[in-house]
């Protein structure tokens, strides 16, 4: 009744305002913007459309579907093989899995493949919209502060900006549960900064022997020469043994302040993706767990995050007024990022196997197995008993 009562006013100001003379207009128009609170020039635009036209936002605009449901059906196994991707992300990895989602889809045609190409991203947040679900869980942070060698590693204060390989963040990701009691599982995770690449390792306690150990695991297995490291102030990464390492092998280590996360942003954003959304929150505590999650860390995950899950990276961060409007280069997944790193120069032999390995591997087996394995793992620390090593073999 309300939306009646505005169109029959609206319609009644018009048909005085189309009637009047130039002083009748500007009183109907000085009583029109006094009644309903409008800007002059927004109301001036009012009175002079027709009388019977619809006020601003009377009639809805509703887009009709511009995809059917194998689109949509398709699009959604993508999106759950991939992991809940965002939307930018999702449709920039719908090249590489599009080819393998024929031999996983009875209804995937050629139609089917085009569209599913075409799509937008804002379209993909539409068609989702009743699929997505957010959780919000709580993060436990197990690190104190290390007091030794501080005045050694430099804090790092500026921001990166490097365009080059091989300058990593480094941090730890407890797996204690709802108790830090005890000996248990450490993530040892690390992102490099120009390409996105990420490297994990669990390790069974925070020592410093098994922190560089895995590292130095970490270091073989990277496509790229490892330049520099950089970590919280942890006294797992702030000791001797760290500090000793990294000059045997000429690598530079630098530090965060202290108490301020956002000085390592990108490795704090990889533990949730990485580690926290695959693992979850619970409690691993045994050698064989360990050595599982290894085995998960150095073959199918390391395989799904940095050969088939494109990612952004900013740009450009701009303060306008009390805002801050912040760009995104094209999302890209770190094996792509590598590749145009080198440019016109000829690939190295390890990048070259990492193409060819990605172009064999069937990204939907490879997310339904990291699924499994991820399962038995849950399982394992949800039972409370001792599975055997042939339970928990990934």
């Amino acid at each position: 009744m309300a939306g009646e009562r505005t169109l029959a006013s609206l319609a009644n100001y018009r048909k005085r305002y189309a009637k009047a003379d130039k002083r009748g207009r500007t009183r109907v128009l000085d009583e029109f913007c006094k009644t309903m609170q409008y800007h002059r020039k927004y109301a001036i635009s009012l009175l002079g459309q027709p009388w019977d036209t619809p006020p601003p936002g009377a009639v809805q605009r509703r887009r009709g579907t511009s995809y059917g449901p194998a689109v949509v059906r398709a699009l959604e196994r993508i999106w759950q093989s991939a992991g809940y991707p965002w939307s930018l992300r999702l449709k920039a990895l719908l090249p590489q899995w599009v080819p393998w989602a024929r031999r996983h889809m009875d209804d995937f045609t050629q139609e089917v493949e085009q569209a599913l190409l075409k799509i937008s991203a804002r379209q993909m947040d539409r068609v989702l919209a009743d699929k997505k679900r957010q959780y919000k869980k709580r993060l436990y942070g197990q690190t104190k502060p290390g007091t030794l060698l501080r005045n050694e590693i430099r804090i790092r204060t500026d921001n990166w900006d490097v365009h080059t390989p091989g300058y990593l963040e480094i941090d730890l990701v407890s797996h204690c549960g709802p108790s830090a009691s005890g000996e248990f599982v450490y993530s040892l995770n690390v992102t490099d900064i120009h390409t996105g690449w990420t490297e994990t390792r669990a390790i069974l306690g925070k020592g410093e022997r098994g922190v560089v150990a895995a590292l130095e695991q970490i270091q073989a297995e990277l496509p790229f020469k490892l330049l520099a490291i950089d970590s919280d102030n942890g006294s797992e990464f702030i000791n001797h043994h760290l500090v000793r390492w990294c000059k045997k092998h000429n690598i530079a280590f630098t530090r965060s302040r202290p108490y301020k996360k956002n000085d390592n942003a990108h490795i704090e954003q990889k533990n949730w993706t990485h580690v926290r959304k695959i693992l979850g929150w619970t409690r691993y505590d045994r050698a064989e767990q360990c050595a599982a999650m290894n085995e998960l860390y150095s073959g199918k995950l390391r395989q799904m995050q940095n050969l088939y899950q494109p990612s952004v990276k900013l740009v450009e961060k701009i303060r306008i007024g009390s805002r801050i409007r912040k760009r995104y280069d094209a999302p890209a997944t770190p094996l792509d990022r590598l590749v145009a790193w080198y440019g016109e120069a000829p690939l190295a032999l390890n990048v070259q196997r990492l193409l060819k390995e990605r172009e064999k591997t069937d990204p939907f087996k490879l997310s339904t197995d990291l699924e499994s394995s991820v399962q038995r793992l849950e399982r394992s620390g949800q039972n409370g008993k001792r599975d055997t090593e042939e339970e928990l073999v990934i």
